[in-house]
């Protein structure tokens, strides 16, 4: 009897849509890790957008799809401290007054995790079999931070990458401007916050910026992009499984806008 762990992982939208290969090294960095990995086919959006907007009523049906979707799985993981946080911490928010949902929100959040946190912190991973030459910065996503408490998991194991230098930006802790619809409700300010954090990322030295969530690693791309540095920009998932084939985000031959 195979008693490996079996995962569902919640792929999110922004992966599906424009970096796949986030996806596909998330599914190598748990196989490596002795888990069964599915890719549930009926899984959508979490909700998260609707819920920032203030649409309860149709956050809390897709969080009802979700949870329904997701209970047979001994863990649930997901390549985003934002959407992860969406289904660990307010899907039993949503569904809390809910008699006949809100124990199975609570159940299912209970068992979901972020990539990172998840390798780090329940598998044990202490370590990975990947190489990268170079020096490297990290940005801490607002959700992974201050929700899931995600930290050092990344780092730790950016140590062990083969060629990596770490070095850490000032204020990498502070939002780089996106916060899902804030940066269409507040442009001026999602534009100064991302100026901010694309100076701090140039006087850190780093070849790359790295990070957990992919709405940050779209902003953060296009603002450098639009002022002509040669940063590149990856999601941690991408060089902790040495899938580095696909184009820096945000560069041509990759499917961002």
């Amino acid at each position: 009897m195979n008693t490996s762990p079996r995962v569902a992982l919640f792929v999110t939208c922004l992966v599906d849509l424009f970096r796949p290969s986030v996806g596909f090294a998330a599914v190598k960095l748990l196989e490596q890790a002795g888990c069964r990995v599915e890719v549930p086919e009926a899984q959508t959006c979490c909700g998260q957008p609707a819920f920032n907007s203030g649409d309860r009523a149709t956050a809390t049906e897709m969080a009802r799809r979700a949870v329904a979707l997701l209970e047979p799985y001994d863990h649930v993981v997901v390549p985003s401290g934002s959407c992860a946080g969406m289904l660990r911490v307010h899907y039993p928010e949503l569904l809390g007054e809910d008699p006949e949902w809100a124990g199975r929100a609570r159940a299912v959040a209970e068992r979901c995790h972020e990539l990172v946190s998840f390798l780090a912190d329940v598998m044990k991973v202490e370590g990975v079999e990947a190489a990268l030459e170079g020096r490297v910065t990290y940005h801490d996503s607002c959700s992974g931070l201050r929700e899931l408490k995600i930290r050092h998991q990344p780092r730790r194991l950016l140590e062990t990458v083969e060629g990596l230098e770490l070095v850490e930006m000032d204020d990498s802790e502070v939002c780089c401007g996106f916060g899902g619809t804030f940066c269409v409700k507040y442009p001026e300010i999602s534009t100064r916050m991302v100026d901010d954090k694309v100076a701090a990322i140039d006087r850190s030295g780093a070849a790359t910026v790295l990070a957990g969530d992919l709405g940050c690693l779209m902003n953060m791309a296009g603002r450098l992009k639009r002022l002509g540095s040669a940063v590149e920009v990856r999601h941690v998932a991408e060089v902790l499984a040495g899938e580095l084939d696909a184009p820096s985000i945000g560069e041509s031959g990759s499917r961002e806008a």
